[in-house]
């Protein structure tokens, strides 16, 4: 199973320390030589992005910042874990905690648990999804 590890974030946020940094560095190495980390990356200031909303019909785009945001994702990390439990314990090695701090972890959805998997179309629109994170072509395998 893989877990997504959301890093929440605030701002006007500093850039993390070098000690910091290295702390990261050494929990991702860890994850690594375990074999459980498929991906992470760390997110640049809402300011530089944008949010695309459906309004009366229409894409609409709103450049960040985003002040009205209560809670950013300012990170993440992919695993692969057996179990919630498994996903947790390496949730509780990351360096950065401070009071009142959260990181929330949610399953990523896997083909075989789309109920409508068994419908033929469908079934064969997954298998060829399943097929293509099997051959290395999703982002999180390069």
């Amino acid at each position: 199973m893989r877990y997504m590890i959301i890093v929440k974030g605030k701002e006007p946020s500093p850039p993390p320390s070098s000690e910091l940094l290295a702390a990261m560095g050494r929990l991702n190495q860890e994850m690594i030589e375990a074999g459980v980390l498929l991906g992470g990356e760390g997110l640049q200031p809402s300011k530089s992005g944008a949010k695309v909303v459906m309004q009366g019909g229409k894409l609409v785009v709103r450049d960040g910042p985003f002040t009205e945001a209560k809670e950013l994702i300012g990170g993440f990390w992919i695993i692969k874990a057996d179990s919630l439990d498994e996903a947790l314990g390496w949730v509780k090695k990351i360096p950065m905690w401070s009071e009142g701090e959260e990181v929330e972890v949610r399953r990523v959805s896997e083909v075989e648990d789309f109920a409508y998997a068994h419908d033929e179309v469908a079934g064969e629109t997954l298998d060829r999804e399943k097929a293509q994170r099997d051959s290395g072509v999703w982002p999180e395998q390069r």
